[in-house]
């Protein structure tokens, strides 16, 4: 734990605290590791803080799997709450949902009604593996296309073009499952 200590900065309120809290962490979270590193804030200030910054187990159909997530800790922690982020590998995509946005940004009741008294970095990862075991923040990348594959794509669609004698502004028009057409501003124009 004093080594948690010596890499806090200064200038925490509650250091002590913010240290033991870590270190509980990273003893239960084996895949979390502290991090010192500049965070941005949305207005574009930034500050130096520390983060932890790894894996945690996520059981979701009978099936463990390691989220990436980064729990961003200002210097007023715990009297306000994480900043968390799932953090996707260059092979997982992030999955926006009600717990998470197209930015990564987890976003739950329990970040919202944080209370220095009641919460703290256990219990908020606890949260967050319940929630995102119902419903997975990431997902594995689809394989993306060659660019021969959407060369030949775009030649197979200029070609039935022309066979069918459409020009450029045709417009497509497709039915739904129960061959009923789509509305008038589902269509689109091809």
């Amino acid at each position: 734990m004093d080594s948690i200590k010596k890499l806090l900065p200064k200038t925490y309120f509650q250091r002590k605290r913010v240290a033991q809290e870590v270190y509980i962490v990273v003893t239960h979270y084996k895949n979390l590791m502290p991090v010192l590193d500049n965070y941005v804030f949305n207005d574009g200030r930034t500050n130096y803080l520390m983060s932890l910054s790894g894996t945690i187990p996520v059981m979701f159909k009978d099936t463990s799997y390691n989220i990436p997530v980064c729990l961003w800790l200002d210097e007023s922690y715990p009297q306000t709450a994480p900043i968390c982020y799932v953090k996707p590998t260059k092979d997982m995509v992030t999955v926006r949902g009600k717990h998470v946005d197209s930015n990564g940004e987890v976003m739950l009741p329990f970040l919202q009604e944080w209370s220095q008294e009641t919460c703290d970095l256990v219990s908020l990862l606890q949260v967050i593996s319940a929630v995102f075991g119902e419903s997975p923040p990431v997902c594995v990348r689809p394989p993306q296309e060659t660019a021969q594959e959407t060369a030949q794509a775009s030649c197979s669609l200029q070609f039935y073009r022309q066979a069918e004698g459409l020009d450029e502004d045709a417009q497509l028009f497709l039915t739904t499952e129960d061959d009923q057409p789509f509305h008038q501003d589902n269509e689109t124009n091809c």
